[in-house]
């Protein structure tokens, strides 16, 4: 090997390492970041258009309809995208409905935990509205510890956390509470 072909390598080398170097001072090159997926790719399954019934011992108490549902667990936790409950009495009589953008359903405990702009409108005028809400269906509650404000059609409760059943009829406030209703007044 002559002086000729090692000049060669050697320049060969610079040429390759200045090429790999960022140009100029303090520059760098910005490498392209992977766009995030809109879907996730740990879900074992993803039903669009997704209906699920609720049910007590053969009786259906609701029917749970979702825009987006991810399936977890084998089936038994589902994550849920613009969520819509309508509930019904035991006779099949439309009781009210809830709506929220997201949810977990867990089939396995019959429960719905609620997010985001919960609200619970109810045919007697009754409007309940939480950032987060819970409905389980085994003990036949409704509860959240979050802030909340019920409206009935002639007074008004707020307060953070509270327990009810779904008709709002045995409602328990945790803390915070305060109330709201018009007095009438005797005049002589």
């Amino acid at each position: 090997m002559n002086w000729r072909s090692v000049s060669l390598c050697c320049i060969a080398s610079i040429l390759l390492t200045a090429a790999a170097c960022p140009r100029g001072k303090g520059k760098t090159h910005v490498k392209a970041k992977a766009t995030k997926t809109v879907i996730p790719d740990s879900a074992d399954q993803i039903i669009f258009g997704g209906r699920i019934f609720l049910t007590d011992q053969g009786v259906s108490k609701g029917v749970l309809l979702a825009d987006t549902v991810l399936t977890y667990d084998d089936g038994t936790r589902m994550e849920l995208r613009r969520v819509n409950v309508t509930f019904y009495t035991s006779v099949g009589i439309k009781d009210g409905v809830l709506t929220s953008k997201t949810g977990t359903y867990n089939s396995r405990l019959s429960r719905l935990d609620a997010r985001g702009d919960v609200v619970v409108v109810r045919g007697d005028g009754k409007r309940l509205t939480s950032p987060q809400l819970v409905y389980d269906q085994v003990r036949n509650q409704i509860f959240t510890d979050s802030a909340f404000v019920l409206n009935e059609p002639s007074r008004t409760f707020t307060g953070l956390g509270f327990e009810s059943d779904p008709q709002l009829t045995k409602f328990r406030c945790i803390r915070n509470c305060k109330g709201l209703a018009p007095v009438k007044i005797p005049t002589k």
